[in-house]
This record gives structure tokens, sequence and C-alpha cells, in this order.
């Protein structure tokens, strides 16, 4: 990694994708396919490569849970102590108990083997696209007032007029901070799904839709609907005012 520095200015504009998998036939595989679709790529095959390709700013990694030198759970925890780095784990492992680790600990997507490449690249883009929402968000405010609400975007939280935390789970809150920071634009139901796919296995149309039947049912307060209807498209905030 002597030439890190020669690297990060000949990929500039590129994301930055980390492949640890001790197979090299499938890290073959895996570096080849998203190099091709304009990824700056780096295959590691044990856990000392991977700290070692880390100390290059990345943006995204391609973990496996069994490597030759540690456990990929464990090695999750460090990645996610010492980077901003999205982690999709990519595994053989494919028992519920893993999963849930897996999603518990940092990952944000766990898909199992065989690979296939097209959902992986989707799945990555979706990653590194709402990754980019949250930090322009991070970057530009914090928190935002609706109505009678706030929402923390950084806390992850939403604060009723009396200062008191409404109880949301994680898919609620990416799908209202979407609404919110969309501005009073309609946004669709494919794009709503992939908002919430983040942690959640088999979601589709329906989910979206009764998370915003229960997003409504605790945005009460105002006699204003909070969330309206768009028909043929999706949904959109009602309410337009924002501090």
């Amino acid at each position: 990694m002597a030439d890190s520095a020669v690297q990060d200015v000949r990929t500039a504009g590129r994301e930055r994708l980390v492949v640890v998998e001790d197979d090299p036939v499938t890290r073959t595989m895996l570096v080849g396919y998203f190099s091709d679709h304009n990824f700056d790529v780096v295959g590691a095959g044990s856990c000392a490569e991977c700290r070692q390709a880390l100390r290059v700013r990345t943006d995204l990694v391609f973990l496996d849970v069994q490597l030759p030198d540690g456990d990929g759970f464990e090695l999750a925890k460090e990645i996610q102590a010492i980077s901003n780095a999205g982690i999709i784990f990519v595994t053989r492992r494919d028992t519920d108990v893993d999963r849930i680790l897996g999603l518990e600990i940092a990952g944000d997507h766990y898909v199992t083997k065989p690979i296939n490449l097209r959902d992986l690249l989707a799945r990555a883009r979706s990653v590194l696209r709402r990754r980019s929402i949250d930090r322009k968000a991070a970057r530009n405010h914090n928190s935002i007032a609706f109505g009678d609400w706030i929402i923390d975007l950084t806390r992850r939280e939403l604060l009723g007029s009396d200062g008191k935390p409404v109880a949301l789970t994680r898919a609620e809150f990416d799908l209202l901070a979407a609404l919110v920071g969309a501005d009073g634009r309609p946004l669709s139901r494919d794009y709503l799904i992939e908002v919430v796919s983040n942690r959640q296995a088999d979601v589709d149309i329906r989910t979206v839709d009764a998370l915003v039947a229960r997003l409504r049912r605790k945005l009460v307060g105002s006699g204003t609907p909070v969330i309206a209807t768009v028909t043929g498209v999706g949904y959109k905030l009602a309410l337009s005012e924002r501090l």
C-alpha cells in the first residue's frame, strides 16, 4: 500500500470497494466484476490483508465470515470502529442465527453464496446511495422540524411537540427521513423499498404500505395528515413547513 496516495489520485471519483474473501476464485470473480462496473476494487484474502487495505479510504467492504486468520464478525466490529465503510457480508453461512448476528453487529446486507452478481451490485449501489444521503444530511442539518415534530438525523430520533421521543423502528425512521428529506416531492414505492430494505429481507410494496400505515398512526396530534398518498406514484410529506 505504499502507493496508496498515487492510487487515490488515479481512482478519484470512483467508489472504493474491498473484497475480503479467502477463496481466490471467488475473490477474483468479485474484483473483476465490480472493476468492470467502475469501482476501485482491492482484494484481500485474510483479516490482516483487510486491515492493510483499510489504510486507504474505503466506501464498502464485502466480507466473508470464515477467514483463515480470524472471524468475519469480529473483523466487522473492527471495521466499524475505524472506518465509515458500508459492510455487506458475503458468505456460505446461511443460518438465521448468523444472519441476525451479522446484521446486528454491523452489516448493511447479508448475502449467502452462491452469489448472484447482479443482485449484489444492486445491493452495493443501494448501500452507497443511502450512505451518501446520510452524509449530506449530517453536513447540512442534523435536525429538521416539520409540523409538530422534529427529526434528528444524527441521533436517529423523532421528537414530538412536547419534546418526548416517538418510538420508531429502524425501517420506520428510514422511511420517514427519506420523506422529510424529499422536501414535499413524492417518492415512488420502488425507491422507498430500497430505503427500507437495508436490514430487512423480503421487502416489497406491501411492506412499504404497512410502514406508512404505522407511521400515520404514530404521527398524530395536529389533525393534519403527515404522509399523503400520491396515486400511481407513492407517498410524500404533506407538511411542507420546515425550519
